[in-house]
């Protein structure tokens, strides 16, 4: 069992937690992480919230590729336990290391194109740093962002490519 622990603060962007833990023991074990007997003024002052997310066995491999369950996992979740299961599947069995297939690189540096052509650049530099840690070169990103002006049009190439080559420089690419 996968237990996911967020904690928003009151003061800070909303839809992202100041803290996240996951643990995969069992869920007594999983909240002695939390503990807040050093917090007690800082929780006097602020208003905490804290979500508990309990997920199936397969998040663990999703979240081994992703850093961090799918928010359409988290959501599904909430729907309903087999949806999120069922879901939680689908991101394994697509990003699963398979004898002879691709590896997550290239996945990844699909993604990168699909995104840099759909012209959703906040997602491209999400990918470009998970591209990073799978050792991706320079010029294998520039020939995905040239795939991607030659599917996405060039125009969604102009409105993209700014941000990723400054985040490229900022990366070391």
């Amino acid at each position: 069992m996968c237990v996911s622990f967020s904690i928003y603060h009151p003061n800070t962007n909303p839809t992202k937690p100041t803290f996240t833990h996951t643990s995969y023991q069992p869920i007594s074990e999983s909240f002695l992480i939390l503990d807040f007997a050093d917090s007690k003024k800082a929780l006097n002052h602020f208003q905490l919230s804290i979500i508990v997310i309990i997920m199936p066995e397969e998040m663990k491999d999703v979240k081994n590729v992703k850093g961090l369950a799918p928010k359409s996992i988290r959501y599904a979740k909430k729907i309903d336990d087999d949806f999120a299961a069922g879901l939680a599947g689908f991101y394994g069995a697509v990003w699963a290391d398979r004898e002879g297939g691709l590896s997550k690189k290239q996945k990844h540096l699909l993604v990168f194109a699909i995104a840099c052509s759909n012209n959703k650049t906040n997602s491209a530099i999400k990918i470009l740093h998970k591209l990073k840690k799978f050792d991706a070169t320079a010029e294998e990103i520039k020939d995905t962002m040239m795939i991607a002006a030659w599917t996405g049009g060039i125009q969604n190439f102009t409105d993209f490519t700014p941000a990723i080559l400054e985040e490229m420089d900022k990366l070391g690419f």
